[in-house]
Parts: C-alpha cells; sequence; structure tokens
C-alpha cells in the first residue's frame, strides 16, 4: 500500500423509494445526502488516499470496484441490500466497513458481514479506522468516543457527488439528536437523549464558503436547544439565506423563537405531528403534541410564511380502520401544506421494536421491509392487510384535487412550489402499489435473521 494510493469506495445503498431506475422518487425530490460527503471529508490527509462515491440513488454502484477498502452506510430499509453488496466485495478480496444507524442499533446483525463496524457517530472513528487500517492492525469493531464534540470538523465534500444529480447540494446539519423520547424514534435507542452541536460560527462558515441561498438543515429537531436555535436563527439573519428544517410543534407556540426562524429565512419545515389520536401520542411518549392545536400550529406558521409538511403514523395501538380517510380530511381542515403518511416501523432495539417483540407481534425481519411503508408487525385494532391498504386511501384522499385545492389555496409557498410539492405527492400517492406490496407475508424470508442471531445477549447496545 505504500507504493500507491489508498483506494476508498464509500457507497449509500438505497431501497425502493429513491432507487434511481423503478423508484418513485426521481430527481426533482431529492437532495444531496450529507454522510458520504462528510466521511469524505474525514479521511485523514496524511494518508494520500483516492475517494470515490457511490450514491445508489442515483447511480450503478460498479460491481468491479478498484478499491482498497469499501465503505458502506447502513440503515434499516436498506441493510439487505447493503449487506448484499458487502458480501460481494468481501468475496472479492476488499476490505468492507459498515456504519450508520442500523448498524449503531443492531451491531450483531451487521458484523457477519464486515471486516469491521462502526457504531454511532464516526467523527473521530473513522479516520482511526483508516489509519488502523493503512498500518494492517483493523479492528473488528469501532465505537462513537464518549467526549465526541462536532467543533472544528472539516466541511463536508459536496462537489465528490455530481449535483446536477439532485434538487439542490445545498444541505447542512447544525446539531445531532433530540431531547425526546418517543418510543418509535431510532434517535434514543441509537445515541441517547443529549443533543450534540456545532458552533454557530462553523456552521456560518460551512454556509458562506458553499456560497449556499437556498438550504436545507436536515438536523432531526433543529430546536431541541432553545438558546441554541436562537442563536443560529440570528446568525443566519445576515446571509439572506431561505432555509427548510425539521422541527416539533414547540416551536409554534414560542413567539420569539417563531418570529427569529421567520427572519432568518425559514420557508418550510418539516413536523412530526404522528396521530389524532391523544391516547396514541401518550402511548408513544409524544405527549406534548396535541392534536387540537395542530390547526393552531399550521395557522402560526403560515402567519409567520413558513409552510408546513405534517407527517402521521399508522399503526398505533389505538388505530381502527376509519383512521385513515379521518386522519387525511382532519389533515386537509386544518390546511396543512403537505400532508405526509408512514406506516409505523419498529425498528430494532427501539421501546416500540422491544415492546412489540415481548408481544410477540414481530411479524418478519426482514430488514427490506423495514421502509415506513410495509406492515412488520400484527396491528392492535385492525388486520395487516387493512393497515397496508389504509395508508394508500390517506394518501388518495389527501392528495385528491379537490383535497390539495382546499389546502394549498392558504400556504405561504410561492405557487410554482406548491403545485410542484403536491402532484409529486399525488403521484407518489397513486404508484404506491406498484413499489409496497405484501408479497412478503407468503413466504419471503430474504434477509431474515433469528431472534438469537440478532440479540444473543440482552441490550447488546443500551450502554
Amino acid at each position: 500500500m505504500s507504493q500507491r494510493k489508498l483506494r476508498i469506495a464509500l457507497i449509500s445503498p438505497k431501497g425502493p423509494l429513491y432507487r434511481h431506475r423503478g423508484g418513485i422518487w426521481k430527481k426533482s425530490l431529492r437532495y444531496q445526502p450529507l454522510t458520504l460527503t462528510t466521511l469524505a471529508a474525514l479521511v485523514p490527509k496524511d494518508l494520500d488516499a483516492d475517494v470515490s462515491l457511490y450514491d445508489e440513488g442515483i447511480g450503478d454502484v460498479p460491481l468491479a470496484l478498484e478499491a482498497d477498502l469499501v465503505g458502506i452506510t447502513v440503515i434499516t430499509g436498506t441493510a439487505c441490500r447493503a449487506y448484499e453488496l458487502a458480501d460481494h466485495f468481501r468475496a472479492r478480496g476488499h476490505t468492507v466497513v459498515l456504519g450508520g444507524p442500523h448498524v449503531t442499533l443492531i451491531p450483531n446483525d451487521a458484523a457477519p458481514h464486515a471486516d469491521a463496524i462502526v457504531a454511532g457517530y464516526a467523527e473521530d472513528s473513522w479516520p482511526q479506522l483508516l489509519q488502523d487500517f493503512a498500518s494492517g492492525c483493523l479492528k473488528p469493531r469501532y465505537d462513537q468516543r464518549p467526549d465526541l464534540d462536532l467543533a472544528d470538523r472539516p466541511f463536508a465534500l459536496r462537489d465528490l457527488l455530481p449535483s446536477e444529480r439532485y434538487l439542490t447540494n445545498n444541505v447542512f446539519e447544525a446539531t445531532r439528536g433530540c431531547v425526546h423520547s418517543c418510543d418509535f424514534c431510532v434517535v434514543p435507542a441509537a445515541w441517547g437523549l443529549k443533543p450534540l452541536q456545532q458552533p454557530v460560527e462553523d456552521v456560518v462558515a460551512d454556509i458562506r464558503q458553499h456560497r449556499a441561498r437556498k438550504l436545507i438543515f436536515v438536523d432531526l429537531n433543529l430546536i431541541a436547544d432553545r438558546g441554541y436555535a436562537l442563536r443560529l436563527f440570528k446568525a443566519l439573519i445576515p446571509l439572506k439565506v431561505q432555509w427548510y428544517g425539521l422541527a416539533t410543534v414547540l416551536l409554534a407556540e414560542d413567539s420569539e423563537l417563531l418570529e427569529v426562524a421567520q427572519k432568518s429565512g425559514c420557508r418550510g419545515l418539516l413536523m412530526g405531528l404522528e396521530s389524532i389520536s391523544p391516547q396514541n401520542l401518550r402511548d408513544s411518549r409524544k405527549g406534548f403534541n396535541s392534536p387540537d392545536k395542530f390547526a393552531r400550529v399550521v395557522e402560526r406558521l403560515h402567519a409567520h410564511g413558513i409552510a408546513l409538511q405534517g407527517c402521521f403514523v399508522f399503526g398505533l395501538d389505538h388505530d381502527e380502520p376509519d383512521v385513515f380517510l379521518k386522519t387525511a380530511e382532519f389533515a386537509v381542515q386544518a390546511r396543512i401544506d403537505l400532508p405526509r403518511f408512514a406506516i409505523v416501523t419498529p425498528f430494532p432495539n427501539t421501546a416500540l421494536y422491544k415492546r412489540l417483540e415481548a408481544e410477540d407481534r414481530i411479524l418478519t425481519r426482514n430488514w427490506e421491509l423495514y421502509d415506513g411503508q410495509h406492515v412488520v408487525f400484527e396491528p392492535s385494532r385492525m388486520s395487516v392487510q387493512e393497515l397496508q391498504t389504509g395508508i394508500e386511501t390517506a394518501w388518495k384522499k389527501a392528495y385528491s384535487f379537490i383535497s390539495m385545492a382546499r389546502r394549498i389555496a392558504f400556504s405561504p409557498a410561492p405557487w410554482a412550489v406548491r403545485l410542484a410539492t403536491n402532484l409529486g405527492y399525488r403521484f407518489y400517492a397513486h404508484n404506491l402499489s406498484r413499489f409496497y406490496n405484501c408479497d412478503w407475508i407468503i413466504g419471503r424470508a430474504q434477509c431474515q435473521p433469528s431472534r438469537d442471531e440478532l440479540f444473543p445477549v440482552a441490550n447488546p447496545i443500551g450502554k
């Protein structure tokens, strides 16, 4: 290896939602992911490595890669594809490293497919792994440092992925994690409840050097720390940018923070509304959501020029077969700019997964089906088929032409954006059955390990 450059290939495998051939979403609704470009930036300079990035959402992964080390980032829904690629490249003699949320949640599942795994955030462990590999002393597992600090990190190398294949590559991250412990969320299970923050000046410097004018924050909850959010929003005001991100409904109750968010250029937010049932919300540890206040949330956001993508999940224990049309009609009446619907998914090692596992309600561990659109557990008050088909009913109701007209007339978004996004989701609503079905129920067993294989000891990552 000392006679030539170290060759590193980084891969993001994709499932049916974003696969570039046959997927539902095309370029118009895709933004550039940060994971690969961030990992590329963290490669130690003294290694003098050649780094290639492959996003399977926009192109094929060459199966005859010329690489010394292949790194693959894994979410649960892409784990089967990730393992397929990993096994292929290992058979060809490549060293394979797996990391990402799924590996962090359930490392015992990933380890047999890799020469090394990375659990947790990789700012420190990934450079150390590469140094160890170059020195010939690669370890089988690398864990996030308990004192991880996001300050003074290199900016993501966004130019390593083709910008023309995405809606935008102006994608940024200021914080990680969340302070809430919703039982279906992977964050508390994988990373705990302590949020991490980049210094505000580092975030601003990244935006300036990339010359971004319209940008997306991918933070899971940008307002988790109110003081930090205020500092960040105030620092964005002089940049005169427009930005979109994720937050909780608590923002609408904070007049000062909402006002500063508007001044900073916030034009749209995604919020997890989750359910129109207060009991579902309490059981899911998301009691700070209140369905009788959702319309007020929309009203307050709209008054500040902010559009809302409101997300709901179906299949919670108090949902009955009439929940789909009720929720879709609720979203229309509340004038939510972009309603979005998913089937609640018990990702491995989350509180929801553990409860359903204890109740013997997990139907499959075929991770390919853990995509938010397949039913992988036994619902409480409806059949699997009712839940699987009901979500399509909700999508079609919310994105009928009449429903769209009732909602978008009140949206603060520009008309071109209102129409394009709603028509995009209408297309999605009418094509769900092409990409998501229940064929797996009658015998599909691909990528389905046993419980003993996954959890040889109790709570393997619950440190």
